[in-house]
């Protein structure tokens, strides 16, 4: 894993940048905004989606990596 990626991931906060998501294309679906206000607002979309694809990926690397002996996570 490379610091930037690390650093990145350590300062991420997953729900709120769902939920910053969520509100972005709510008003990108409102079509009250510019083009370029558009632009600048698809370019924030896309940038949350890969903070949130790199958590999510980072999450199921760490559960893989508990689970890799064959346990199952909530095993009896």
């Amino acid at each position: 894993m490379t610091s930037k990626k690390k650093d990145m991931s350590e300062g991420f906060n997953f729900e709120k940048s769902l939920s910053e998501l969520e509100q972005l294309v709510s008003t990108m679906e409102g079509g009250e905004l510019t083009l370029e206000e558009s632009l600048k607002q698809f370019e924030s979309g896309i940038k949350l989606i890969r903070g949130c694809q790199t958590a999510l990926t980072d999450a199921e690397q760490k559960v893989e990596i508990l689970t890799k002996d064959g346990l199952k996570p909530f095993s009896e």
